[in-house]
């Protein structure tokens, strides 16, 4: 009868190794996939495609609601443009206030860094709007 008690301990810390394993797995799973994948599979999905599930799965509107729909989307576009196209010039102004103000406090030898550094950022933003057009203005680099 001795032996059933450090049987039945052991029985227990084998059970609860497990277990931690199967939570520590899975928390684990699950950072690696927001971290390194960083999105979910339909977040990669164009928005044309989530438009176009929207309109013949979910909704099943008839080919005439489709292109009523979608003469309004692209009105409510052109609406969005106009209202922050004159912000554009603006925001391009700012930017570049901030990017002189910067390059002024720098040193000869990290200007150049920083030159290249800026242009990476407008290149990936260039890339990211291209990717995912939004219904607002273009963006510029």
């Amino acid at each position: 009868m001795p032996a059933t008690k450090p049987r039945s301990e052991a029985a227990i810390l084998v059970a609860v190794v497990f277990l931690l394993g199967v939570l520590l797995g899975g928390l684990g799973n699950h950072l690696w996939g927001e971290r390194v994948w960083g999105v979910r599979a339909d977040a990669t999905m164009p928005p044309q495609k989530h438009l176009d599930v929207l309109l013949n799965e979910e909704l099943q509107l008839t080919p005439d609601q489709q292109k009523q729909v979608q003469v309004i989307i692209t009105q409510t576009q052109a609406r969005w443009r106009s209202l922050y196209s004159p912000l554009e010039a603006q925001r391009d102004q700012i930017r570049e206030e901030s990017h002189d103000q910067m390059r002024a406090i720098l040193t000869p030898e990290q200007k150049p860094k920083f030159d290249a550094f800026m242009k990476r950022i407008d290149q990936d933003r260039k890339r990211v709007d291209e990717k995912n057009p939004i219904p607002g203005p273009a963006r510029k680099p």
